[in-house]
């Protein structure tokens, strides 16, 4: 009998972490595709691809994307699953006459428009972020949702439904669902103990167990636990059916006061996955859960 499979996604770089937290964070495109391969040697079958400029900082340029995604897939057949967050800093914020920042709608819209890219995340709710003394408003309400739900339609693309609380769960995403803004098989990634997020959530075991009660039928879905909650949070999704996701995007230490590696971070989860009695997916078994067309 053969054993269930998990999709174990990388976030090797995400939009907020820099080198000086963590050196072994890889920023640049061939860092990137680099680290990348060695996490899909590790397990990994899918990628969550944050783009950085060529001083580290935050973008969301097409070109760069472009770049990143054609040497990841140089080297294997990996999932790629581009931000359309991008990050905290670069060419994704401005100031607002109010005294809040915000990330810039249209910069993050050009996640979707690079070459290679096969799913990209979705926000489903409005929030603020707040990183470095500033309050960073990250704006999605319906409209913008029903926007780019139909750009990935018209790109070939599938979203990757990004959600931080019960109220996303419950109101924001079945909504955009009931208006034909995916198919029958959404993929939903929890957020949890993003604590630098107005409306994000601790992770307790009782939390998570809920958010995953009142999730859509049929989806699937991912658990991804920022700092700490990383590992804990990943076991729990395992026993609730999910997939998992590590990375230094979400966690940049690999225990307290030891500075993590993604390879590292990957090659721990995988042991733990097939000692739990599960098998890591290959990138053609994930894109077959997620029900993604398969590579030609």
């Amino acid at each position: 009998m053969s054993k269930p499979k998990v999709i174990v996604t990388v976030a090797p770089t995400g939009g907020m972490a820099n080198k000086k937290m963590n050196p072994n964070l890889p920023t640049q495109p061939q860092e990137i595709a680099d680290d990348v391969y060695r996490c899909y040697n590790a397990g990994a079958s899918m990628v969550a691809v944050h783009a950085r400029r060529t001083d580290d900082q935050a973008t969301c340029e097409p070109a760069v994307y472009s770049r990143i995604n054609q040497l990841i897939r140089d080297k294997c057949d990996i999932v790629l699953n581009n931000s359309t967050g991008g990050g905290i800093d670069g060419d994704m914020v401005r100031e607002l006459p109010n005294g809040l920042w915000e990330i810039i709608w249209e910069e993050r819209l050009k996640g979707m428009m690079a070459e290679g890219v096969e799913m990209c995340t979705l926000d489903a709710q409005t929030v603020i972020a707040s990183f470095d003394q500033k309050e960073i408003l990250v704006a999605t309400p319906p409209s913008r949702i029903r926007q780019m739900a139909q750009m990935m339609k018209e790109r070939g693309i599938k979203p990757e439904w990004e959600v931080f609380s019960l109220h996303d769960i419950v109101q924001d995403v079945p909504r955009a669902l009931a208006e034909g803004a995916d198919d029958e098989r959404p993929f939903i990634n929890i957020v949890i103990n993003a604590r630098a997020f107005q409306g994000g959530l601790p992770y307790t075991p009782k939390l998570l167990h809920t958010l995953v009660d009142y999730l859509p039928k049929g989806c699937v879905f991912n658990v991804s636990g920022i700092g700490p909650a990383q590992l804990p949070a990943s076991m729990h999704a395992l026993l609730l059916g999910g997939h998992v996701r590590v990375g230094l995007e979400d966690n940049l230490y690999y225990e307290q006061g030891v500075l993590a590696t993604n390879v590292q971070l990957v090659e721990r989860l995988v042991r733990l996955v097939r000692e739990m009695g599960f098998e890591p997916a290959t990138p053609a078994e994930a894109r077959e859960i997620i029900g993604l067309r398969p590579l030609r």
